[in-house]
């Protein structure tokens, strides 16, 4: 049985009449405690998806259920209880409030869902020892390194004890020793805690140590296939993916020159084409680089 259902998952931005559909009816499911990851290029609707599923972003159309509830009909008040009790969110920007401790870090999700602090304390203790930070729980993030920030980020991503887990590019901004650290901890959380973990990332190796690998582009999931399969070049071959990214690469071009086009008509104003633009030639360096990471 599906833990988290999506069926027909639509999200389109308007931009003045310039229309960018993030999501084009996407359909996943995830079994109550897998672990799977993400793959695609920038822009192919990833971090939408996270979004929606967090109940950070909501759908245009179609459904995102969580367990019996379906997010894209729960009020603004639903929401917050929602990301406060459900989800546990790790980003690859750390949500790490400077000033405070590693274990003031972990307290606050707690704090601000009103748990005791007598339950606080014992909580902070289990999670400081998961990630192998006990003797840095005074430290501030400044103090610490890029690895030992990240992992008190899962710590207080765990610190309410939601049965869901979203990491958006967890590892994108560390090396990949330390990535591998990393990666490790959240196999390791997903087995002890038994949580729903879904994983973005770009990394083919973070990919390989989930469960299962779903393939996003343009907006919808086009395969899913296990470890073996991309280790062994079904369908999540490397090369593979850089011709996803080519690919879309040459779709971003055609569209902005579409964005060309409708400009010298006078279809979109100036601040729409010039916003729309810089979103366009970001995306597009996002993915030649990423061209370039792989080899490509």
């Amino acid at each position: 049985m599906a833990y988290i259902e999506v069926k027909d998952l639509v999200r389109v931005y308007r931009m003045g009449d310039v229309e960018v559909r993030a999501l084009r009816g996407l359909n996943m499911s995830v079994r109550e405690g897998e672990l799977i990851s993400v793959m695609g290029p920038s822009g192919s609707g990833k971090t939408t998806l996270l979004n929606i599923l967090g109940g950070l972003d909501r759908s245009t159309a179609g459904e995102a259920k969580v367990g019996d509830v379906d997010v894209t009909f729960l009020d603004r008040r639903q929401l917050v209880m929602y990301r406060r009790r459900v989800v546990g969110h790790i980003f690859q920007t750390l949500n790490l409030v400077p000033t405070l401790s590693a274990a003031e870090n972990i307290a606050l999700p707690m704090i601000v869902n009103q748990v005791p602090k007598r339950d606080r304390q014992s909580r902070i203790d289990e999670l400081l020892e998961t990630v192998q930070l006990t003797d840095r729980r005074k430290h501030k993030p400044d103090e610490l390194s890029g690895g030992e920030q990240q992992r008190v980020a899962i710590a207080a991503a765990l610190a309410n004890d939601p049965p869901i887990i979203l990491a958006d590019e967890p590892t994108g901004e560390l090396d990949s020793e330390t990535s591998q650290v990393i990666v490790d901890f959240l196999v390791q959380i997903n087995k002890k805690y038994n949580k729903t973990t879904i994983l973005v990332t770009h990394n083919p190796i973070v990919a390989a140590a989930t469960e299962r690998i779903l393939r996003i582009d343009d907006g919808v999931i086009k395969a899913a296939y296990t470890p073996a399969e991309l280790e062994s070049g079904a369908e999540g071959r490397t090369v593979s993916y850089v011709d996803q990214m080519r690919q879309r690469i040459k779709k971003l071009n055609a569209e902005l020159k579409d964005l060309d086009e409708k400009f010298r008509k006078g279809a979109v104003t100036g601040d729409e084409y010039v916003e729309e633009r810089l979103r366009l030639k970001a995306a597009i360096r996002g993915l030649e680089d990423e061209v370039h990471r792989h080899g490509g």
